[in-house]
């Protein structure tokens, strides 16, 4: 198949990896990491893209996105099928399936997730980040101001208590591991490994689409959020 891909860059370099041994041809189109922040925005931004891949012909589109805050609940191809994994977040693709993405955020909470793509595109909470952060304050508010506003920015870190690592065997992820133990060291939190399943990347770029963990959209329907175990609908 001739397919488009649109997509996170926090998956950059596992789309490029996958992308590089399918069968399938797959154009690559990445956003910025963050997005799902403003989910408008998110949903802005891939509708742009979806709307100009429409101009030219492909199989389908791919939507490298789960529901993430909601970004993508509108999402709409008027030419072309679009294939969106039913996930919340990013981290169902790191985990391989939804089913195994709510277990563990069931019986673990407090957990933020470290991944190769998002150390790689942001900075992490630990050392760094509050070090550039607080610099940041000094420079635009003042040291008095920096102090409170700390306490302001760390206060939904405190929300948090592990740290869990996850990727999907690419290389170099020692390093990446490392940075993590790292960051659970300085804040305090509980470190764990998760492996990464590789399965439901895979399949979304092969064109294995079960409806159990894919939603196929025929063209004018749209992306809807479905608040049960299936996370997304058509409408």
């Amino acid at each position: 198949m001739n397919l488009s891909l649109i997509f996170c860059k926090v998956l950059y370099r596992e789309f490029c990896h996958f992308v590089a041994h399918s069968r399938n041809i797959v154009d690559m189109r990445p956003l910025p990491q963050g997005l799902h922040n403003t989910p408008d925005i998110l949903r802005e931004k891939v509708q742009a893209e979806i709307d100009i891949v429409d101009k030219e012909d492909y199989d389908a589109i791919l939507i490298g996105y789960g529901l993430c805050s909601n970004g993508t609940i509108g999402l709409s191809s008027s030419k072309h099928r679009l294939v969106i994994p039913r996930a919340h977040d990013c981290i169902t693709l790191f985990l391989g399936s939804k089913e195994r993405y709510r277990k563990y955020f069931d019986s673990h909470p407090g957990t933020y997730w470290y991944t190769p793509g998002w150390i790689e595109q942001s900075t992490q909470p630990g050392a760094e980040r509050l070090e550039a952060i607080y610099s940041a304050y000094v420079e635009k508010y003042g040291e008095d101001n920096a102090h409170y506003l700390m306490e302001v920015e760390q206060a939904w870190i405190k929300e948090y208590s592990r740290a869990t690592y996850v990727d999907l065997g690419m290389p170099e992820t020692d390093r990446y591991r490392k940075y993590t133990k790292r960051c659970a060291e300085f804040l305090r939190w509980k470190y764990d490994e998760q492996p990464g399943d590789p399965s439901l990347v895979r399949d979304f770029i092969e064109g294995e689409w079960d409806e159990e963990r894919f939603l196929v959209l025929e063209p004018g329907q749209q992306v809807a959020a479905k608040y049960d175990e299936t996370v997304l609908n058509a409408k």
